[in-house]
């Protein structure tokens, strides 16, 4: 659908599991943020989702990370992580 493609991680105890698509979808309602830009996300499976242009992966990731903590799924001291793939090589943000 969109033409970014995002994997989505969280870390516990050293290990990173891919973030349910329970919390993706959570994400994904636009009523949390009233932010127009994240309308172009889509959960896709678990640690999945396909994002388009114009949405910042930075921004996404620290609005992802604000957002779990908000609802309980990530703990203070857990991180996550926010790749997008690409066939030129994986850019990784948090």
């Amino acid at each position: 659908m969109f033409a970014r493609k995002i994997r989505v991680e969280y870390c516990t105890l050293e290990n990173w599991q891919p973030a349910p698509l329970k919390w993706l979808d959570s994400f994904a309602m636009r009523s949390f943020t009233n932010q127009p830009i994240f309308d172009d996300t889509l959960p896709a499976a678990d640690g999945s989702i396909e994002i388009g242009s114009r949405v910042p992966l930075e921004s996404l990731q620290a609005a992802m990370e604000d957002w779990f903590r908000r609802k309980g799924y990530l703990a203070k001291e857990q991180q996550l992580r926010v790749t997008e793939l690409t066939t030129s090589g994986d850019r990784t943000i948090g």
